[in-house]
């Protein structure tokens, strides 16, 4: 029997062929996604990992606000172009605790899964006002309102409660006084405390 004689009448029938197109991701979702709920190295934090605090928290919201994730992934690739550059390939542990994680291999600029404690707080200062003062070459857009706008801090404790909910261990210590902690504090303040926390965990312990 020809390959034609027995695929032709499958292609015909768009029944017949979207319960076969099921079956073989069932199958492969079976294969490859559902082991990974039961590894430790993917379902576990890696050593010294600790949950975002209030700050950070905020500032990986406005992270995502922004769209900074549409230029910059936060996952170094096991190749060694990779790894000279960035650092340690990321493993799937440190972002037990991000809802959502911010893998991705799409990249405008740099991968940030290493950044953290790379510059210094006056230097993201001056990228997050105008990056060509630092990056001539960058088509980085300029963020100087994140300097002049306040955290809104009220929703916080409600937030972390939510992540509790997910896995990410808060303690009541910790909701309690989510909203205090950013209080007074720029949206620059909070991005930057995300940033310099990129990374810190396996860098301990390497």
């Amino acid at each position: 029997m020809s390959a034609s004689s027995w695929h032709d009448p499958i292609e015909k029938n768009i029944g017949v062929m979207m319960v076969l197109i099921l079956l073989v991701v069932s199958v492969a979702m079976l294969v490859e996604i559902l082991p990974l709920f039961f590894q430790k190295s993917t379902t576990e934090p890696v050593a010294g990992l600790k949950p975002y605090t209030s700050l950070q928290l905020a500032g990986r919201d406005i992270y995502q606000r922004e769209g900074c994730y549409n230029c910059h992934s936060q996952m170094i690739r096991p190749f060694r172009a990779e790894t000279e550059r960035y650092g340690h390939y990321s493993v799937a542990g440190e972002s037990v605790y991000d809802h959502p994680f911010q893998w991705g291999s799409k990249r405008t600029g740099p991968d940030l899964a290493r950044v953290g404690g790379r510059y210094s707080d006056d230097w993201h200062r001056t990228h997050l006002n105008n990056p060509r003062d630092v990056v001539p070459e960058s088509n980085m857009p300029s963020y100087p309102w994140l300097a002049t706008t306040q955290v809104s801090g009220g929703d916080m404790g409600e937030r972390m409660k939510t992540l509790r909910v997910l896995g990410v261990p808060y303690t009541d210590a910790d909701i309690a006084g989510a909203s205090e902690a950013v209080a007074g504090k720029s949206e620059q303040d909070a991005l930057i405390a995300y940033l310099q926390n990129l990374g810190t965990a396996i860098k301990s312990t390497r």
